[in-house]
């Protein structure tokens, strides 16, 4: 499964980007991944590439690209709770700085950039993120309800905008949350919330895990979650993505 490094322009610059795709020469469906607050690295190329192997252009940016390209950090090959404490402290104020305005200006530039992309079928795309860039999707749902027939967030701070933040996703949603981030009584409320918006849904805790657990680099890693992130994803793209 091929990938191509890109620069997608932006209000504010240009973030450094990669894509993976399916090399048939035909067009297909298009997919904005997320990272995690870790960024890109050869986790998020493996994870593009098994999505694109189902038949989807995906495309990865570096949301953090104002700070340099990516890794925005060095980064240890294996993300051990020894090392974790070094790399937030100098990820979160990073994190921090990427407000909503910004999220919400980044967000048109990617989406303008995937839907022109020669390999891209016309059509509606999805979105996915993990972690941080769970909420940076579901806030794109919500800026681009026409364009946006998908959405799918794993171990993210999906309800951290507040429940009228819900209400103009029109998009098929689906919540994978860490056991760690949400308890029982959160998740309904998150779910009555979603429930009062009108928004098509799944949201569930994934038994036993803890944040950051679909990252195999992180000893967050489950590998059965992993498993579940996709039995649910996928099946949501194949439900709202022509895909011929």
């Amino acid at each position: 499964m091929p990938t191509k490094t890109l620069m997608i322009p932006t209000p504010d610059g240009r973030a450094d980007a990669f894509a993976a795709f399916p090399d048939d020469g035909e067009r297909h469906p298009g997919v904005l991944m997320y990272p995690d607050g870790f960024g890109i690295r050869p986790v998020l190329t493996e994870m593009a590439r098994e999505l694109a192997g189902h038949g989807y252009y995906v495309l990865v940016p570096n949301f953090l690209y104002r700070h340099g390209p990516a890794p925005v950090i060095e980064l240890p090959e294996y993300i051990g709770e020894e090392a974790r404490p070094a790399v937030f402290a100098q990820l979160m104020p990073l994190i921090e700085a990427h407000t909503a305005e910004r999220a919400l200006r980044d967000a048109d530039a990617y989406l303008s950039f995937l839907t022109t992309r020669p390999e891209v079928s016309a059509g509606p795309v999805a979105v996915t993120g993990y972690c941080i860039g769970g909420l940076l999707a579901m806030r794109t749902a919500a800026a681009h309800p026409g364009q946006v027939a998908a959405v799918a967030a794993f171990h993210g701070p999906v309800g951290a905008d507040g429940p009228d933040s819900l209400s103009e996703i029109t998009a098929q949603v689906h919540l994978g949350h860490a056991a760690s981030d949400l308890t029982p009584e959160a998740l309904g409320e998150l779910n009555q919330a979603l429930d009062a918006s009108g928004v098509d849904h799944t949201s569930e805790i994934y038994p036993g895990t803890v944040h950051g657990f679909t990252m195999s680099d992180t000893d967050a890693f489950d590998p059965a979650a992993l498993r579940l992130h996709w039995d649910r994803l996928l099946p949501l793209l194949g439900r709202t993505l022509a895909n011929d």
